[in-house]
This record gives C-alpha cells, structure tokens and sequence, in this order.
C-alpha cells in the first residue's frame, strides 16, 4: 500500500511547481551556454528570428550580465526552495520557502511580459526557446501565488500547564503541574494579500532589470579577424556602389537582403559615405544565407527562403540600368510607412524591378552570365572570411573583416576605422 503522509506531502500542485521550476532550470541553462560559447543554438541558424533575438543588445544586462543566467539562478532557487514547502519541513524554513518562491515567481513573471514587450516592438522577432521559458515562468507565478495563502502550518503545537482536581488522591501539596501539549490552531504559510505583496516585489525586481537595460545600453559590438586567403579583386566601376566608384576607399558589403541586422546596417551606409566626404564607398556583395547558392550554409532557414532569387533579381535591375539600382535598393531595405521593416516577397520584388526598368530590360538583364559570376566572387569571399559561424552583414577592407552591430552611423564610422584600418578621412 501506498504511503498517505507521503501523498499528501506531494499533491500534484507541488509536483507541477518543481516540474515547472527544473524545465526552466533547463531552458535558461542552455540559453546562459549559448550565450557563454557562442555559435548557434539548435533550430535557430545565423539570421534567424531566434539569432535575433540572442544576439541583440536586450540578451543582457549592461552588456555582460546575460539575462539568460539572472533567469538560470532564479529558477534553480525556485527549484530548491520547492523542496522545502512540503508539511514534513520545519514551519519556518517551510514559510521562507514560500515567501522565496513567491518573490522569485513575481519575478519570473514580471520578467516575461517585459522581454515578450522587447522581442514584439523592439526587436519584431520572437524566440521560441525564450517563449517557452517566459511561459513557464508565468504558469509557474499563477502556480505559487495560487497555493501560497491555501498551505498551514499543520505541524504547530502549544503547551498547556495541567494539574490534577484537589480531591485527586494522587495529588500531593508540592506536586508540579504536568505540561500537557495540545494541537494549535494552523496559521496560514502566508495571507493573500501578502503573498500578492510578495509578488509584486518580484515584478518591482524584474522591473529594475528593465530599467538599467533600457537606460544602460551596451558598447556597440562587432566580431572581427582578418583572412589568410587571396579574396576576390572587385572593380569598382563594374559592380553595384554605395558611393563613388573613384572613392579612394571601397569597403566590400556582404548582404542579404532578409537579413534585419542588414537593414539596420544598410540604413548608416550613405551617412557614413558623407561623413568621409565622398572618399568612402560600399561595395554591395550579396552573400545569401541560402544553401539554394551558398554552399557554406549547411542547411535552409524558412527566413532565408527565396534570398538567392531576390539577390539576383537585385543585380538585374543593376544591369539594366546603373541609375534605377540606387531607387531598388533604398526600397529593398526601408520599412513601410507606419509599420516596421519586413522583408519584401519576390512578387512584390518582381514588380518593382520591372517598374523601374521595364520588362523587356529586366528579362534581357536576367539573363546575363555577370549575375552568377558576381553572385559567386561574392559568395568566395563570404567563404574566405568565415569564423565563428556563418553571419552578415560582414564588411571586408583589405584582408581585414568585421560583423558590424553599430547603433548608429558614428559607431559605424569608428568601427571602419578600428577594426578595418580604414584611414580617417
């Protein structure tokens, strides 16, 4: 037979709160190695909406505290603290236990509607492995504060000073009273309202986090190296520019043009061409993180599909007409009147190629052989500067490269200069 005191120290409830604590133990355990070694995490290649979401500024704290090992500790305190809440546990460990639990919850709660906020509007990509850590941070919170005001200290006693009746024959004139122990009226672990107290103070945590990530943004960040190999000569005068082709200083961009962190990128390009005075220019490569055309991309993303066609269909529009290319770009990368930037579909794309060259020149322009060679010089050079996983934006000078995430044009311009030694101007 069964043990009943043993059922009743674990009701489902607390069995689904240290379930709930050890799978977010878990999520966030792998986030927090993620963050430490880097690369990619399972499902969520470079680009991807989950790559995002891990490598944007809102991954940490001030730029070194990850968020993923702030949420790594709380729910491993959570888990142990569930240990504690069982009926067989000493009143007072039992009560600290729960008031831990409860903060920690409020927490874990306050915390999810803050970065499900930043992967919305802020970021505008959602990650599935922080989704279902915030989820189960917030299962957790409905969980504790629940059960907290409903558990009593079953295990309270009191002392009670008897004596026996005077006409007793066993009682003496100098006989002591017998202390008698009776049961105690339960006392709740913790009343509703403090319980809602308590979680409250987790949220007023989670919210501090918020605010010392939104008022301390992190330095700009960039992964550099410089290649061993020869990388394919352009000609300056025979390939799309942003800039002049007799700038003294062409820096090659390689680019796809469904990649966010491209967009953001893209949007500094002129601004840092005018701050050189016109003695910067952009080379723009399309490098798609496709294996469709790249074939150092191991395997396909569903955020990435059709990014080889619309590269080519870039390039046509440049063989068609130099002067249109500029227009096609600029509308490749800009966001759409009141809304955030989305990466446009190939028969929106279509349309506007052939809006601005016309049919006849688009599909002659398609046809040219330079399109594959120009796609393949860029896609040798993405090869030759490869490390740490496959990544763009990536900015070339020389032999020198760099993964650019500047915030604005000035980091960009700095970034130019200290990372890929380009002169000042």
């Amino acid at each position: 037979m069964s043990n009943p005191k043993k059922r009743q120290s674990w009701p489902w409830w607390r069995f689904g709160v240290t379930a709930l604590s050890a799978l977010g133990l878990t999520f966030s355990s792998y986030l927090a190695w993620h963050y430490v070694v880097g690369g990619s995490v399972i499902g969520c290649d470079g680009g991807s909406p989950c790559d995002q979401v891990l490598s944007s500024r809102w991954s940490s704290v001030g730029g070194w505290l990850p968020v993923s090992g702030l949420a790594e500790g709380a729910y491993l305190a959570m888990l142990l603290a569930s240990l504690y809440i069982g009926p067989a546990t000493e009143a007072s460990v039992r009560r600290l236990a729960w008031r831990a639990m409860l903060v920690l919850a409020g927490a874990a709660a306050g915390s999810a509607v803050w970065f499900t906020i930043v992967q919305k509007w802020f970021i505008g990509a959602f990650c599935p492995y922080c989704m279902a850590t915030h989820l189960t941070g917030v299962l957790l919170a409905v969980l504790v504060i629940w059960r907290a005001p409903r558990q009593f200290d079953d295990d309270a006693t009191e002392v009670v000073p008897t004596n026996p009746p005077p006409n007793d024959p066993t009682r003496t004139a100098n006989a002591a009273p017998v202390q008698a122990v009776s049961p105690a009226a339960p006392q709740r672990v913790t009343g509703p309202w403090a319980a809602i107290g308590l979680a409250l103070a987790g949220v007023t945590l989670a919210g501090s986090m918020a605010a010392l990530q939104v008022g301390f943004a992190p330095p700009a960040l960039a992964l550099s190296g410089a290649s061993q190999d020869n990388l394919p000569a352009l000609d300056p005068h025979a390939v799309p520019l942003v800039g002049s082709p007799d700038a003294p200083y062409i820096v090659t961009l390689l680019f796809d043009y469904k990649c966010p962190h491209c967009q953001k990128v893209h949007a500094m390009l002129e601004e840092a061409v005018r701050r050189y005075g016109g003695k910067l220019a952009f080379a723009l490569c399309p490098a798609p993180l496709s294996s469709e055309c790249n074939p150092y991309i191991a395997g396909n993303v569903d955020a990435f599909k059709d990014s080889c066609e619309l590269a080519k269909m870039g390039l046509a529009v440049w063989v068609a007409r130099h002067d249109a290319f500029p227009a096609f770009d600029r509308w490749m990368f800009s966001p759409e009147p009141g809304d955030r930037w989305h990466p446009r579909s190939l028969d929106t794309v279509k349309a506007k190629a052939v809006e601005l060259v016309g049919q006849a020149k688009f599909d002659a322009a398609r046809a040219d052989p330079w399109i594959d060679r120009h796609l393949q010089s860029s896609i040798r050079i993405f090869g030759h500067t490869l490390q740490d996983g496959n990544a763009v934006p990536k900015l070339v000078f020389g032999s020198r490269w760099v993964i650019p995430e500047p915030r604005d044009a000035d980091d960009l311009v700095l970034m130019l200069q200290a990372r890929l030694a380009v002169p000042r101007p």
